[in-house]
């Protein structure tokens, strides 16, 4: 499974619509996550209107505020007009240049929709197998549970036993949709399964 996360300062508008997008069209092992440096209180009416309009319902979203959690498991983020509170991702960050539509009339919300589904549609022709392979939040997960296992079992297994080990468990949780004790979680199962020898 991998994560692709949309950035924009309110989460009301333009990440809004490009995670709704990428769920339509991605396919099912690639998550989209959208969040907000600053989120609004609900997704822009306008946007709701202009979502509605191509089958797509927005409104019962409610805007996220951006996290450190999400920005260090995205596997691909893309950020749009969020200057320099855009976040820091370990993965690959693309800019998108799109105009906010909070205060645009309908007509020139559809032209920002289209803009940003067509913006999607070339990200997934265009770098689908990029975001496969990336393994760049992995391995910084990976570098963040080592010390704590060495610290643990240096003294009964190899640098290679370790850091073999700590690979596959920590490969089993890259599904998780709730990530925030899983350091904790992998740190106990690298420790059972090599204790117990069962690590491949």
């Amino acid at each position: 499974m991998r994560h692709v996360l949309f950035v924009c300062n309110h989460n009301a508008g333009r990440s809004q619509i490009a995670q709704a997008f990428f769920d339509r069209l991605a396919p099912d092992d690639v998550r989209a996550e959208s969040a907000g440096t600053q989120p609004a209180k609900a997704v822009w009416p306008v946007v709701v209107e202009a979502m509605a309009e191509v089958g797509i319902d927005l409104s019962a979203e409610k805007p996220t505020k951006l996290t450190a959690e999400m920005q260090l498991h995205a596997d691909w983020a893309v950020t749009m007009g969020c200057g320099d509170a855009c976040p820091f991702v370990p993965a690959m960050v693309q800019e998108w240049d799109v105009q906010d539509p909070s205060t645009l009339p309908i007509e020139r919300v559809r032209e920002i929709r289209d803009q940003i589904e067509q913006h999607v549609k070339d990200l997934l022709a265009e770098h689908l197998q990029d975001i496969y392979l990336d393994r760049t939040a992995h391995q910084l997960r990976l570098e963040r549970l080592l010390p704590a296992v060495r610290e643990d079992l240096g003294d009964r297994f190899s640098e290679q036993q370790i850091r073999a080990c700590s690979d596959q468990v920590l490969a089993g949780y890259d599904d998780a949709t709730v990530r925030g004790h899983v350091m904790t979680i992998a740190h106990r199962d690298v420790t059972e399964c090599l204790t117990a020898g069962n690590c491949a």
